[in-house]
């Protein structure tokens, strides 16, 4: 039965959280039961998208000792084990997020995860190698579309409605920049550009439906093993031009979303500081029960920054530690371990003012 336009009103107003609790009244047992989890991103978020597109190994995390820690196995994902929307997962009582490109997997109902390694928000971002942010957004809408098809209007539209947006992205864009002898003008710029993408993708997702984000801001970029080998005359210093562009990105991004929400009706987002969360695991690791915070764990050459582990680029050989759970980086990306740490902030951090931040506990609550 076609939902009528008194039904969709209603709907509205559940997204807009006037009347949380009896607004899903009637709707399926599932939906009531549970928020669904969409993921956007990059290798930091992506868990097995790369597995299924032409790219490079550079790019794809399928062969060991990727997944070595928890699976057991390779499974796509840029780590030794779990990432960030797998512990969120479970803290929400959900299960692991799927890939969109998994084949046969089209049971969208708990969410599903559109990241890519590699990707970016701008198009030209490692194009043909990566699902960049712009193409993910269009599997987001042909998902909803499948909803729409699948449920019917009115519980498809609670579903994106109450749904939590994870995204995580734009480290790749900051690769090109660093480069090419960029002026701090045209820095400038190339930040607003990306910024510009992200913030019309998060608007594009509201329009839909969606409500209720979650967004990372950028690592320490300058900082990760395959930075700190490319001063010569420095090995092991953190590369300045990469640390001043993501601060950058940082703090535009800072800027915007506070903007977002003054613009858009019932707009909610729960931040993540990833920046410092690994600066200072980095800089003092033994206070977060780590050793080794500038080194990599799987790799090559000096701090194992040459970015080989499992014999990527063409170069097999490679050296891997004996105890990953002392490390904050496996390869140029962090381990399982500090992916935990990360995710329990996240969740969890407290809030000066519930009415105008939230951690991610609360926005699969309300």
């Amino acid at each position: 039965m076609a939902t009528s336009r008194f039904q969709i009103y209603v709907l509205a107003l559940c997204a807009g959280l006037l009347f949380p609790s009896s607004c899903l009244e009637g709707y399926s047992e599932v939906q009531k039961q549970h928020a669904a989890l969409f993921i956007f991103g990059d290798s930091v978020f992506d868990v097995g998208n790369n597995d299924y597109i032409n790219t490079t190994d550079i790019f794809q995390s399928n062969f060991w000792p990727y997944g070595e820690s928890y699976f057991r196995y390779p499974t796509g994902r840029f780590s030794n084990g779990r990432l960030i929307p797998d512990f969120i997962a479970e803290y929400a009582s959900l299960p692991y997020i799927q890939p969109y490109l998994q084949p046969g997997f089209d049971d969208y109902i708990y969410g599903v995860n559109f990241a890519s390694g590699g990707a970016g928000a701008l198009a030209e971002t490692y194009q043909g190698f990566a699902i960049g942010l712009k193409t993910q957004l269009s599997y987001f809408k042909n998902v909803e579309k499948q909803l729409r098809h699948k449920l019917g209007d009115g519980e498809a539209y609670t579903l994106i409605s109450t749904a939590v947006y994870l995204i995580s992205i734009g480290i790749n864009d900051y690769y090109t920049p660093l480069t090419k002898n960029y002026s701090s003008t045209q820095n400038e710029e190339y930040v607003g550009m990306v910024i510009g993408n992200l913030t019309n993708a998060i608007g594009e997702i509201y329009k839909v439906g969606g409500r209720k984000f979650g967004i990372a801001n950028l690592l320490p970029l300058g900082c990760l093993p395959s930075f700190r080998i490319r001063n010569p005359d420095n090995i092991g210093a953190c590369m300045e031009e990469a640390i001043s562009l993501v601060e950058s990105h940082n703090i535009e991004l800072a800027k915007a979303l506070p903007e977002l929400k003054s613009q858009l009706q019932g707009f909610k987002y729960a931040s993540a500081d990833f920046y410092t969360y690994l600066t200072e695991r980095m800089n003092r690791p033994s206070e977060y029960g780590l050793r080794e915070g500038k080194a990599a764990c799987c790799g090559s050459g000096p701090y194992r920054g040459h970015q080989n582990c499992g014999g990527r680029g063409g170069v097999k050989e490679y050296e891997l530690c004996d105890n990953v759970t002392q490390y904050v980086f496996f390869d140029n990306h962090p381990t399982e371990t500090v992916y935990h740490q990360v995710s329990k902030i996240w969740w969890n951090q407290c809030t000066s003012n519930v009415t105008d931040h939230y951690n991610l506990k609360s926005l699969f609550e309300i």
